[in-house]
């Protein structure tokens, strides 16, 4: 069920066209993924999710490289410590795409870093089960690919 909370949560984050409304609702979206996926028994991920929330929080008031490499080293840290293997590590992954992402990145590239990472979570949520968090991820991806083509279209027409 919460992964289904996390398919409507995740489309209506990656649907913003403006930034700080995307992380916003992805806040939420982060907090009900940890519970889903401690949930899952998916350790890993729930923490991943877990500071993914943290870190979206915190990347609403900065834009900062030394936060987002402290949050990748957190990412990292938890990780490998509580990784049972490799595939353990794919929402590591996600996860630090995703925060170099919120605090260094906007507009499209922040969406095109959010799409990668978006494969990384779509091939853990295939592996641990999460039928609601699949469709979510495979959905992500075309959602950030047609906000990406109406924000490509909205700098076009700004510069026209």
């Amino acid at each position: 069920m919460l992964g289904f909370v996390s398919f409507a949560l995740g489309i209506a984050a990656f649907y913003q066209k403006d930034d700080k409304k995307l992380k916003l609702v992805m806040v939420v979206f982060n907090i009900n993924h940890m519970v889903h996926f401690f949930l899952l028994g998916a350790v890993t991920a729930g923490f991943s999710a877990l500071l993914s929330a943290f870190r979206t929080a915190l990347s609403v008031k900065f834009q900062s490289r030394l936060l987002a490499y402290f949050f990748i080293g957190c990412n990292l840290a938890v990780g490998f410590y509580l990784a049972d293997g490799w595939l353990d590590l794919l929402p590591i992954a996600g996860a630090c795409i995703g925060t170099y992402a919120l605090f260094c990145l906007e507009g499209i590239k922040l969406r095109l870093a959010f799409f990668v990472g978006a494969l990384c979570w779509l091939s853990n949520n295939i592996v641990v089960g999460s039928i609601g968090g699949t469709l979510l991820e495979a959905t992500l991806l075309s959602v950030n690919v047609v906000t990406m083509l109406r924000l490509h279209r909205q700098q076009q027409l700004a510069t026209a």
